[in-house]
C-alpha cells in the first residue's frame, strides 16, 4: 500500500516539476524591419524587460521561467506578419502572442492565426479604430488607445495653438487612413478646414509630387500621418528641400529617433502626439528604461512594457496559461478595484495574487481597458525642440 502511495505521489509531482523547469514562451512580433524598424527594437525590449521583471521574482506560476521569442511583422507585409505569427504559434509553441504591432498586421494576424488557433494577443502599437470591430473572440486586447482618440486629440492641439487651415498626407493604410479621417472628422467639427488630404504610398523614391499638390492646397501646416523610417520622413525630406512647408504636425508613427536625427533643428517647433502622461510616474518609469539600456524617446515603450505585465498578472490570476482563461482575467487584473499596481511592481502583484488578492494595473501608461479590449489612453502633446521632443501638455 505504501508503495502504491508513493507511486501516486510521484505521478502528480512530477508533472509539476516538468511544467515549472519549461520555459513559458511569449511571441513577440514587431516590424525589426520596415518602416518602423528605428522604434521596434525598444518597444520589444521594453515588453521583455516586463517579461524578465516576472521570471526573475521568482513568484510566477510557481516559478516558472519565461522566455521571449522575437519575430518580424514587417509593420506592412501582411502576409509575412501572418507566417511569422503562425511559426511562433505551430513552431515555437508560444503561448500568447504580444503584437503585432501596426494595424494592418495585427488585424490579419488576429484572423489567420490567432482567432483560429485560440491564441490571445495583445498589441501595444496598433490604433487603427477598425480593430475595436474586429470579430476576435474575445481574443484580442491593446493597450495602445484607439486612433479615434488620437484624432481628437490632434483637432484639439491644431485650435488650441489657433491652427485653422492644414494639408494632410497619410499612408495608405489602416492606420493611416483611419487616423486621417479621425482627425479631420474631428478637426471640422471644431471649425478648422483640411485644405487638401492625399494618401502617399510608402517605399517611392520620389514625393516631389505629393508635396506639391500639397503645397498647391495654400496651407501652411502639413500633417504628416506617416512612418518615421519610411514615406513620412521621405515627405518630411521633400518638403525641406522643396521650401514647401516649414511648420509640421507629427502623430506618433512620426516622433521618433530616426526623426531627430535626420532633421534636427530644421523642424524646430515641430508639434507632436503620442499616447502617454508625463509626471512623477513617466519620469520614474523612464529612469527604469535608462537603467536597463533602452534610452531613447520613441513611442510605445510605457505600452509595451505594459502589455506584457497584463499579460503575466493575467496569467497569474487566471493560475493558467491557456489563453481562454487569461483573457476572463484581463479586466479583473488591469482595472480597479484592487492594490493600484505602478511599473517595477510586478513582483508585487504576483505576490498579491498568489495570496488570492485583487490588483488594478495602472503601469506606466495608466492601464485601464474598455469592454472592447481597448485602452481608454491619454496623449502627450510634444514639441521638437534642441533638446528632442519635449512634453508641453497632457491630453
Amino acid at each position: 500500500m505504501k508503495n502504491l502511495i508513493l507511486v501516486a505521489l510521484i505521478g502528480t509531482v512530477m508533472p509539476r516539476t516538468a511544467i515549472a523547469e519549461t520555459p513559458l514562451r511569449i511571441g513577440l512580433l514587431f516590424g525589426f524591419t520596415g518602416p518602423i524598424e528605428s522604434m521596434a527594437p525598444e518597444v520589444a525590449a521594453s515588453a521583455e524587460l516586463a517579461l524578465s521583471e516576472a521570471s526573475a521574482s521568482g513568484l510566477f506560476l510557481e516559478g516558472r521561467r519565461i522566455e521571449p521569442v522575437r519575430a518580424d511583422s514587417t509593420c506592412i507585409d501582411t502576409a509575412l506578419a501572418v507566417a511569422a505569427a503562425e511559426r511562433l504559434v505551430t513552431g515555437e509553441g508560444v503561448a500568447a502572442l504580444i503584437g503585432a504591432d501596426c494595424s494592418g498586421a495585427a488585424s490579419a494576424v488576429v484572423a489567420q492565426v490567432a482567432v483560429p488557433h485560440g491564441i490571445l494577443s495583445i498589441s501595444p502599437t496598433a490604433t487603427s479604430p477598425g480593430l475595436t470591430e474586429l470579430d476576435d473572440r474575445g481574443l484580442f486586447f491593446r493597450t495602445a488607445p484607439s486612433d479615434a482618440r488620437q484624432g481628437e486629440v490632434l483637432a484639439d492641439v491644431m485650435k488650441t495653438r489657433g491652427i485653422e487651415t492644414v494639408a494632410v498626407t497619410y499612408t495608405a493604410n489602416d492606420y493611416g487612413a483611419g487616423l486621417a479621417s479621425s482627425f479631420r472628422d474631428a478637426f471640422t467639427r471644431l471649425g478648422g478646414k483640411v485644405a487638401i488630404e492625399l494618401p502617399h504610398t510608402d517605399g517611392k523614391g520620389d514625393y516631389s509630387a505629393e508635396v506639391s499638390a500639397l503645397a498647391a492646397s495654400g496651407a501652411k501646416v502639413l500633417v504628416v500621418v506617416g512612418y518615421a523610417d519610411q514615406g513620412g520622413r521621405a515627405i518630411l525630406q521633400t518638403a525641406l528641400d522643396l521650401g514647401a512647408f516649414n511648420r509640421f504636425v507629427l502623430p506618433d508613427g512620426m516622433v521618433a529617433d530616426s526623426i531627430l536625427d535626420a532633421f534636427g533643428g530644421a523642424i524646430a517647433g515641430a508639434i507632436g502626439t503620442l499616447p502617454g502622461t508625463s509626471g512623477a510616474a513617466s519620469a520614474s518609469f523612464e529612469a527604469m528604461l535608462r537603467e536597463n539600456g533602452i534610452d531613447g524617446q520613441g513611442p510605445y515603450r510605457a505600452e509595451a512594457y505594459d502589455a506584457a505585465a497584463v499579460l503575466v498578472l493575467a496569467m497569474q490570476a487566471a493560475r493558467s496559461t491557456n489563453s481562454a482563461d487569461i483573457a476572463r482575467a484581463i479586466h479583473t487584473v488591469a482595472n480597479a478595484p484592487g492594490t493600484p499596481i505602478g511599473a517595477g511592481e510586478i513582483a508585487k502583484a504576483l505576490r498579491i495574487l498568489h495570496a488570492g488578492g485583487q490588483i488594478d494595473y495602472v503601469g506606466a501608461s495608466s492601464v485601464e481597458f474598455t469592454p472592447d479590449g481597448d485602452a481608454s489612453g491619454t496623449y502627450r502633446e510634444v514639441v521638437v525642440t534642441g533638446d528632442g521632443f519635449q512634453t508641453v501638455r497632457n491630453w
